[in-house]
């Protein structure tokens, strides 16, 4: 089942203006998937496979129309996984720049190293499109129930069907082949394994694989709390320079990501804090073993509230990152969970799994209205501009 993601028409005019499209994204999102629907006739090559770098190798040490022709491209060569062989960034800029008539797609599961190695070599010549699990929308998209065009106000009418939804995605993720799969859980124990981390085990800059395991659980954890790396590397027993150092890497692999405190008054509000939130909701919970339904669950507030700001992550990456997202606290206690900066706009969000209250802090602070996101009100969505 193939589910249309936004990322489809910005592919098709990258393509179409000559342009080398690097596809970014967590492994399992859907990069694959997305390509053989825009591209059903691409020849691919996947390089965590000995034999295709072998291929690969081969064919750059002759000219660019024969090595196409020894590749058996069509239109279209498309190469998966292109982080595993650096030198792969020379030989597309030189079939590139032959003008030999094929189209070329770079896939890559991590952005350790691959954007500085493939925007120096590509520089001017590629355009970075981002994949990540599926957004509220592109699943809403997909359900039967939900109008193909719908309107903002209708939303009401479909509140059960919303709430539902959202609380479902918030437990299993919205991994693509979480979404569709009767078996969640067993297909996110699997995922959230080894296979999930496994840019970072072959890294070589890993020293103990159960540190960063234990470090993922204790993130899980603490999802919605303000995170302290001194703590985290006590615990551990571990460097704080290890701790950082695996952060990164897990944010180069797409499994966190971070936000840091908004402040513009450092005598009244929190400044240089940071949380730690999961790309996927699904994964955080199989780090943690439960599949609670939400009203079951102890941690349901802090759960919506990685789900909720994921979602507005999840769009700001695809939408290429217009927005600066913060999150907002005062030394008197006062606190928003979400805030996005950009294009001359400040956006706020307070996430609730229940009754929200009202922050006239933030309001009178910075004249700007909260939008309150709760289980009954799931819906949120960026400007476009």
């Amino acid at each position: 089942m193939y589910i249309e993601r936004t990322a489809e028409l910005k592919l098709k005019q990258s393509l179409k203006s000559g342009k080398i499209p690097i596809v970014l994204g967590p492994r399992q999102a859907g990069k694959t998937t997305l390509v053989r629907h825009v591209v059903p006739e691409a020849t691919y090559f996947n390089l965590d496979l000995e034999v295709d770098q072998d291929r690969l190798r081969a064919s750059s040490h002759t000219n660019p129309v024969e090595a196409m022709n020894m590749l058996g491209v069509a239109t279209c060569l498309v190469i998966d996984e292109a982080q595993r062989m650096p030198e792969t960034a020379q030989f597309v800029k030189g079939w590139h720049d032959a003008h030999t008539g094929k189209n070329i797609i770079l896939l890559g599961s991590s952005s350790l190293d691959l954007l500085d190695i493939y925007a120096e070599s590509l520089t001017g010549r590629n355009e970075k499109i981002y994949i990540t699990p599926l957004t509220f929308q592109e699943y809403l998209h997909a359900q039967d129930w939900w109008p193909k065009t719908p309107d903002p106000s209708i939303a009401s009418h479909f509140a059960r069907q919303l709430t539902s939804s959202a609380s479902s995605l918030a437990v299993y993720g919205s991994y693509p082949e979480s979404v569709v799969r009767a078996d969640k859980s067993q297909y996110l124990l699997n995922l959230s394994g080894d296979y999930l981390l496994k840019d970072v085990f072959q890294s070589g800059r890993i020293k103990s694989p159960e540190s960063i395991r234990r470090l993922l659980l204790l993130l899980s954890y603490q999802v919605g709390s303000m995170v302290s790396i001194n703590e985290l590397a006590v615990t551990l027993g571990i460097s704080r320079a290890t701790v950082e150092r695996y952060l990164e890497l897990l944010e180069q692999t797409f499994v966190i990501f971070r936000l840091w405190s908004y402040a513009t008054n450092q005598r009244k509000e929190i400044a240089k804090s940071q949380k730690i939130y999961f790309w996927d909701t699904g994964v955080r919970n199989a780090l943690m073993n439960d599949f609670q339904h939400m009203p079951n669950r102890s941690d349901r507030g802090s759960l919506w509230e990685n789900w909720v700001v994921a979602e507005i992550a999840k769009q700001n990456l695809c939408l290429g990152s217009p927005w600066n997202l913060y999150f907002w606290r005062s030394r008197s206690g006062s606190e928003v969970d979400l805030l996005a900066k950009g294009n001359g706009k400040l956006l706020a969000w307070e996430i609730k799994w229940g009754k929200p209250g009202k922050n006239k802090a933030f309001t009178s602070a910075y004249a700007t209205e909260v939008v309150y996101v709760t289980s009954e009100n799931p819906l949120v969505d960026l400007p476009m501009s």
